[in-house]
């Protein structure tokens, strides 16, 4: 059951309140208006305003549901207030308001478009009442999100974006399918528990899984984040798996399969990690396997588990705003981030190697930083709950992300060794949001009531007594003697100037080679049919099996496209004709 009104609640506002989507949508609108290099200043207003105005505007909602359209048959929520959507909805104003103080100096119109189109559809998925509103918020976020990583303008990102968007375009066709089926098995499309009882819920889970990276569904992480801008990713970071975090929470909240998922997600990506030599890459994996926690939280179900789930969302937002920040500041002072090549930075970039080592800190769930507030929640429900086995797993998880990105990121950046390189500290804007960033995670940290307080549920906890506080410590104690002692002793794996294969090998190398080798196959199979048929009909069949045939040459894209859409219009027609 979720609490009672959220505690912010104000009465300054002098205006009715309104979907928060709808101000980020009109500050996009307002910033597209104003691309003139001119006009440079208006639109880091614009970026700046948008958040704290929305945030107003937030704190003077009423809880319950409003701004309900009919549509037909349906009633469409834009407006579901309560104290887990409230929740999300505090953190994405943050979260857009630092990663805009972040992305000040970006001249480029387009970005700052997409990233409040992009906070503005996350908005409007957390209050989103009903599936088809869901669905279209869904889909937004992909159309703005891809624009930040195509933003990087170079062969790797535009590839990476239309990867991207393939999977997450796949992912809003599972959901809308879910709803359907959903619809026409209970007659309803709210957005609340759904549950794995049926086909639809399955769908709809798989839809959510892709956007919170389940295993296999995952590599879109670590393929298109680090091909982003530097501001890009930090506003990456933010969004699409916070917003599939809330969705599990809200639509699946103890379906048990969740606990083995998150289990796995928080595994795996460590060996990827400890391997990688892209340090945004390693901050990917890292992604994952925060990720993996909350999905467990969400599993288990209980009241403290799910509190822990959505403290954890909000807490990965600081710690890994912060960390992708300071990585995106070395980016842009360096011009890469490989850890082979880096070193030594500590000297010229010295504020940000303090706020790495916060976030680093905060990510490893030491003691007085947010991560530990958070974490320790899950982990006791865990064994409140006697997940026993899946307790130890995370146990584990919990030693390989301080050696991933605890350790590691900060040592290879900034103190291996010297790499000669000279770089002049992170521009101003740059070292303000990374200072306020690190400068929560260690008030939520030191005082979590403050956090604690905004929870949905109501579940008293208390992470600060002695045997928490020690196991933690000892568990970090021990992690980092086992990486003094692999570095030392020359087993710990190099930093190699080398590619990892990961599933996404499958689509971006094994079938597109499968598919040209069949194209070969069925091109000379044509050939050979042509010989073979009688001479009255080789003419005709040359022209379309033979060299250079009909069905044998390679389409231009847009007729393809054609063909693809025209085939689904037919679908889409003789459905409608059926079930008249």
């Amino acid at each position: 059951m979720i609490a009672g009104p959220f505690p912010l609640h104000l009465e300054l506002w002098p205006f009715a309140a309104m979907p928060p989507a709808f101000l980020f949508f009109a500050g996009a609108l307002l910033i597209a208006l104003c691309r003139a290099e001119s006009l440079l200043w208006l639109r880091q207003c614009l970026l700046l305003v948008t958040p704290v105005v929305g945030t107003l505007n937030l704190l003077a909602l009423d809880p319950g549901s409003s701004w309900v359209w009919r549509v037909l048959d349906f009633e469409l929520v834009q407006l579901r207030v309560d104290r887990l959507s409230m929740l999300f909805g505090l953190l994405f104003h943050l979260g857009t308001l630092l990663a805009g103080v972040y992305a000040l100096k970006v001249r480029d119109s387009y970005q700052h478009v997409a990233a409040l189109a992009y906070a503005g559809s996350a908005l409007g998925a957390v209050f989103a009442g009903d599936l088809i509103s869901l669905f279209f918020y869904w889909e937004g976020m992909a159309l703005a999100s891809v624009v930040l990583v195509w933003a990087g303008r170079s062969p790797q990102s535009t590839g990476a974006g239309f990867r991207y968007l393939v999977l997450h375009l796949v992912s809003g066709l599972l959901l809308l399918a879910g709803a359907v089926l959903s619809f026409r098995a209970t007659g309803n499309l709210a957005f609340n528990f759904i549950g794995t009882d049926g086909v639809a819920g399955w769908l709809i889970l798989l839809a959510f899984g892709i956007k919170c990276g389940f295993p296999f569904l995952h590599s879109w992480i670590t393929d298109a984040y680090p091909q982003a801008t530097p501001s890009g990713t930090v506003f990456l970071s933010m969004f699409t798996t916070k917003v599939a975090v809330y969705s599990l929470a809200r639509g699946f909240p103890g379906t048990e399969v969740l606990v083995t998922i998150g289990t796995v997600m928080a595994l795996f990506p460590i060996f990827y990690a400890v391997i990688e030599n892209d340090l945004r890459r390693v901050l990917g994996y890292s992604m994952i396997n925060q990720i993996g926690f909350m999905v467990v939280g969400v599993g288990v179900g209980t009241e403290l588990a799910l509190n822990g789930a959505v403290a954890h969302a909000f807490n990965e937002v600081l710690f890994k705003g912060l960390l992708f920040m300071t990585m995106g500041a070395v980016l842009y002072r360096v011009g890469h981030v490989l850890g082979s090549d880096l070193g030594g930075l500590y000297r010229s970039m010295p504020l940000t190697t303090v706020f790495c080592a916060v976030g680093a800190a905060s990510i490893s769930a030491f003691p007085l930083f947010n991560g530990f507030v958070s974490k320790s929640m899950i982990m006791t429900a865990m064994l409140k709950e006697g997940y026993s086995l899946a307790w130890l797993g995370l146990l584990f998880a919990s030693a390989g992300v301080f050696h991933h990105a605890g350790i590691k990121i900060p040592y290879f950046a900034f103190f291996s060794h010297d790499g000669g390189i000279a770089a002049r500290e992170a521009p101003r804007n740059m070292l303000i949001a990374m200072a306020v960033a690190a400068a929560l995670c260690i008030l939520v940290g030191s005082y979590p009531a403050l956090l604690y307080g905004l929870l949905p549920w109501d579940a008293g906890y208390d992470p600060y007594n002695y045997p928490k506080v020690i196991a933690q410590l000892q568990l970090l104690l021990f992690s980092a003697l086992a990486f003094a002692w692999l570095k030392l002793t020359g087993i710990y794996p190099p930093e190699l100037r080398s590619v990892n294969l990961d599933i996404d090998w499958i689509y971006r190398r094994l079938l597109p080679n499968l598919g040209r080798a069949g194209l070969r196959a069925w091109a000379g199979a044509g050939a050979i049919a042509a010989r073979m048929l009688p001479g009255s009909l080789t003419p005709a069949m040359r022209r379309l099996l033979g060299a250079g045939g009909a069905l044998v040459r390679s389409a231009e894209t847009s007729i393809a496209v054609l063909v693809v859409g025209g085939t689904f219009i037919v679908y889409l027609v003789i459905y409608y004709v059926w079930n008249l």
